[in-house]
């Protein structure tokens, strides 16, 4: 079907390069593109993909905006507080484009629909944020001989690729054949995130999406982008198929979707490393325990909260000032979240510390469940 009179308007400027011209644009009209999240990296691919004219765009998201959110994920307003993200994001989109066709899945990618969700798209991108979703998508993109974008992103640096293995390059688990061990890979909300790195990684995804549909350009199959942007540097990796790859090698074990443990987030139950914030509380005001509390936040993280009767510790530093504590004495760990702690705890106890816990849910549970002034990040 050719462009009609306000679709040739629109994409004046596509219509003229002789990437894209009349024929592209069509491509694009046709394409179903399916994004992953609708957050940091899913906002602006989500939103130069819709105003590049993806005919159909699904949006995959189960939470809710926070006031947290807005410093990166530009989809959303400050109005938007409190309302889910896929109708925050499709509310952004049709203004920008009421010609894209948006579907939104307000869901949590999961195993059971994994499969169900992809199969309806050409091209996956992912704005997820956990190895949960990740692994599933990528699982799910091989089975189904679909494209996967892929971007990732961490203070002040990002990653980004294009992983097909039915058109010869690797997949992510060619990469990293497993998730890493619980607590060594932070979470934005833990380590954080400077708002314009998921920008420019999301707009990567979105231009990879838009060659791929296109049949243009170079893709960044069997490579990988990383970017500094405290260095202002690109860096690419040169990526190859692993034969033993357990999902898309030459004798898979994976054959169907099936969802790992969460790595970044505690389980339900305390392990033996761990404690509550209600002890930290118990020892914090009685002493006697003979417990100190040892907090491993970075310096400008104490600057917005801190718990008096605590020790200041960073974790960046505790290689070097591990001599002040004392292997033999007792000692609670806490940070934002619970996650730097439980690492600190474990770096410590392979030195000769019995005795330290981390705590669970750090300042945050803190909050929560103590003291609901304090200022939360």
């Amino acid at each position: 079907m050719d462009l009609n009179p306000l679709e040739l308007r629109r994409y004046a400027r596509h219509l003229i390069l002789p990437e894209v011209g009349p024929a592209g644009q069509q491509k694009l009209r046709a394409a179903r593109v399916l994004c992953l999240g609708a957050g940091g990296l899913g906002s602006p691919a989500a939103l130069y993909l819709a105003a590049a004219g993806v005919g159909r765009l699904g949006l995959v998201d189960f939470d809710t905006v926070e006031l947290s959110n807005l410093q990166r994920q530009v989809l959303h307003g400050t109005p938007d507080v409190g309302r889910p993200k896929v109708e925050s994001a499709c509310a952004t989109l049709s203004r920008l484009n009421p010609e894209v066709d948006l579907v939104p899945h307000a869901t949590r990618l999961a195993a059971a629909n994994a499969l169900d969700l992809i199969r309806a798209y050409d091209v996956v991108v992912d704005g997820t944020d956990n190895f949960v979703a990740r692994y599933l998508a990528n699982d799910a993109c091989v089975l189904l001989a679909k494209p996967y974008v892929y971007g990732a992103i961490s203070r002040w640096e990002g990653q980004a690729s294009l992983f097909a293995p039915h058109l010869g390059a690797p997949c992510y688990r060619c990469l990293f054949p497993e998730p890493p061990a619980p607590g060594v890979a932070p979470s934005c909300a833990e380590a954080g995130v400077v708002g314009v790195v998921p920008g420019i990684i999301g707009c990567i995804q979105a231009a990879e999406t838009i060659k791929f549909i296109l049949g243009q350009g170079t893709s960044l199959m069997g490579r990988m982008l990383l970017f500094d942007a405290l260095g202002m540097r690109f860096k690419e990796l040169k990526l190859r198929r692993d034969p033993a790859c357990p999902v898309c090698g030459e004798h898979p074990t994976i054959r169907e979707v099936r969802e790992i443990a969460p790595v970044c987030e505690a389980g339900p139950a305390l392990s033996s490393d761990e404690v509550t914030v209600q002890d930290m509380r118990r020892a914090l005001a009685d002493t006697a325990l003979g417990v100190t509390v040892v907090d491993v936040r970075e310096p400008e993280e104490w600057a917005i909260a801190q718990i008096a009767g605590t020790l200041k510790l960073a974790l960046s530093e505790l290689p070097r000032r591990v001599g002040e504590l004392d292997p033999d004495r007792s000692y609670y760990l806490h940070c934002k979240s619970g996650q730097r702690s439980l690492r600190a705890v474990q770096w410590l106890k392979a030195r000769g510390f019995r005795q330290v816990k981390s705590v669970r849910g750090g300042i945050l549970a803190w909050a929560e469940e103590v003291d609901a002034s304090l200022p939360r990040y």
